[in-house]
């Protein structure tokens, strides 16, 4: 018997079981479910003000408490670790995930699953805490105003500067962001910070050459 195959005798034996009772996988699991309710309703009430979607919320839920049952076979077996690695290995996930926030809790109740899988729940319960705590005291935090986007229509190529006269009253700063000219008139569209749109837009319409004009809030995304 050569080195190589002592050590991997010693290897498999040593690691091939890990004794884990019934008590402790249940235990385990009920904590990755309690967890896994409370990532759901984090998540209903964070998202409560933009676009929800239950499915979402009921698979971060089922992924915490499968994370923490594949953690504790793995844990339980080096040979069944290895098998469930490779079997994994072909899964592919396609569903894109467009909001970071989202991103955020599947990592979170991943992470969940697998702290509770590892027999660390505690480390579980306060990683849920101080994130449940950072989350609400991040989102209480208040946004700066957002820039609003002027959209001029004109059948005078030359009344920029007329517009311009008139949008620097009501705006201190402003930024002309496009500019699209043809032959029968102008097309601006002009990035501003106003408290007193209405007004504003009133004087437009009025003004000579000026067909219409619309006021726009945009988050700072937006695409010429």
């Amino acid at each position: 018997m050569t080195f190589q195959d002592i050590f991997k005798k010693s290897f498999l034996e040593g690691w091939a079981n890990t004794a884990i009772t019934t008590e402790e996988v249940i235990v385990s699991l009920v904590f990755a479910s309690v967890l896994a309710c409370y990532i759901f309703f984090v998540y209903r009430m964070f998202t409560k003000q933009t676009f929800y979607s239950r499915s979402f919320n009921v698979s971060l839920a089922g992924v915490a408490v499968i994370t923490a049952a594949i953690i504790i076979t793995i844990h339980s077996s080096i040979m069944v670790s290895l098998g469930m690695v490779g079997a994994l290995s072909i899964v592919r996930f396609r569903t894109a995930i467009k909001d970071p926030v989202d991103l955020m809790f599947l990592f979170w109740s991943i992470s969940t699953g697998i702290i509770c899988g590892a027999g660390h729940a505690q480390y579980a319960v306060i990683l849920s805490v101080l994130l449940t705590l950072g989350l609400f005291g991040l989102d209480r935090i208040p946004d700066a105003k957002a820039p609003m986007l002027l959209v001029i229509n004109a059948s005078d190529i030359d009344i920029e500067e007329k517009i311009s006269e008139i949008v620097r009253r009501y705006a201190g700063a402003f930024t002309v962001k496009a500019r699209n000219l043809s032959r029968t008139g102008v097309n601006l569209t002009i990035e501003l910070r106003t408290a007193n749109g209405a007004a504003m837009l009133k004087e437009l319409i009025e003004t000579e050459g000026v067909e219409t004009a619309s006021l726009l809030e945009h988050d700072g995304e937006a695409v010429f």
